[in-house]
């Protein structure tokens, strides 16, 4: 068995140049991506350990589950993806490129591929996110659209999710200043249906994001996923509406977890669209009432060196800077045949004792087992791939629950 003779990149944060994958790179990212099991946090710790895409995909051929043969993507699968993108006219991102949205590249979640169609220019400038209620009021629509404005005026893009309401409004009121709609499903799935105009003009004159491949329809467990992207492509997210149980909550629970600013804006006591948006002021969320209050809490973010923020949790070594792999060690030669490490059998079931329905730190499984974070990730990597565990934010996991 070949040994990883790389350094533990587990811990690193070392910036990543600013590079393109090859075209082959590409299109292992997407096989290992597509593969069962394999998010964009088992994807990160699947290149730490082996150090390319190539590499990995080598270790998990042959390699079985739960007693279940692993299924890899195929490669006929990722070059249609491609083919299909390049007919589409959208491109296929990776983390680290120089299109791929900077401020998204810092969290921990974020995806190793992303689709974009329009002006990639508009996901390296400041921005804000602007969510809200689907059956907004009247005044709700009109707020929207004004901080919208205003923030565009002063060089702010709006980021948002196209859904009814408050995303809309906003939407519209920024498209010639910028504006970045995150969709849920694919790219070539607009929904909903009656956005259809301003689906397209901000194809035209803004940004569209999805992670989802193209033909792929939006399902309920694929908007919290969207919400992520809104928050961490955003310097900050505003709440301008939302009930107790909105999924503009989740966005604003996602921006919390990424370090970003939550902003909420009031409401009248007695209408149900202001109770979430209430409660998040009363749980620290910063009250704002004009597009001043905004800017004035993110200028501290703005004076910051954007340059400090580099893909969380990849190592300097990260696809050999993406463009290039070299024959320095056993795991940048294309022909080396490697496995997938086998964690101890001991270490496993301390681990399943520790993991259960409550998300837990890697690093404080690690100080209570008593072991290496590189020991750790062997055991992790393997419970990943069988579908056992649950991510979290902020590095926790749980034990995926049927």
């Amino acid at each position: 068995m070949v040994k990883n003779k790389q350094a533990d990149l587990f811990q690193s944060t070392a910036p990543l140049s600013v590079q393109t994958l090859s075209d082959e790179q590409r299109t292992d990212w997407l096989r290992l991506i597509r593969s069962p099991n394999i998010g964009p946090i088992t994807f990160r710790d699947l290149i730490n350990q082996f150090g390319s895409a190539s590499v990995a995909i080598s270790a998990l051929e042959g390699r079985t589950f739960n007693g279940k043969p692993f299924r890899l993507s195929s490669k006929d699968a990722a070059l249609r993806e491609l083919e299909m993108a390049e007919k589409f006219n959208a491109s296929i991102v990776a983390l680290g490129e120089k299109a791929y949205p900077q401020w998204l590249q810092s969290i921990d979640s974020a995806p190793p591929l992303l689709y974009i169609k329009g002006h990639e220019e508009l996901g390296r400038r400041p921005s804000v996110g602007i969510v809200g209620s689907r059956n907004s009021s009247g005044a709700g629509l009109k707020f929207a659209g004004q901080l919208a404005q205003g923030l565009g005026e002063q060089g702010f893009v709006v980021i948002s999710g196209l859904a009814r309401g408050i995303d809309a409004a906003a939407h519209r009121a920024s498209l010639s200043y910028g504006t970045v709609a995150v969709l849920g499903g694919g790219l070539d799935h607009i929904y909903p249906q009656q956005n259809e105009e301003i689906y397209h003009r901000i194809a035209s004159e803004g940004l569209l994001i999805s992670e989802r491949p193209l033909g792929v329809y939006a399902k309920a467990k694929d908007f919290p996923r969207r919400n992520r992207l809104i928050s961490g492509i955003s310097h900050g997210t505003i709440i301008v509406e939302a009930a107790m149980r909105s999924g503009s909550l989740t966005t604003a629970r996602f921006a919390s977890e990424q370090g970003r600013e939550v902003f909420a804006v009031p409401g009248h006591p007695l209408d149900p669209r202001a109770t979430g948006t209430n409660k998040l002021i009363q749980n620290g969320a910063t009250l704002i009432t004009s597009v001043k209050d905004v800017i004035d809490a993110l200028q501290p973010q703005l004076n910051s060196k954007t340059s400090d923020f580099s893909p969380l949790g990849f190592g300097e070594e990260f696809e050999r800077n993406l463009i290039k792999e070299t024959s320095e060690n056993a795991f940048t030669d294309p022909n080396s045949k490697v496995e997938l490490q086998n964690g101890s059998d001991d270490l496993k079931e301390r681990v399943l004792e520790m993991l259960g329905p409550t998300p837990i730190e890697r690093d404080v499984l690690v100080r209570l087992l008593k072991c290496s974070m590189k020991e750790l990730q062997i055991v992790l990597l393997e419970l990943d791939l069988e579908g056992q565990l649950e991510h979290h934010g902020q590095q926790k996991l749980s034990m995926k629950q049927n």
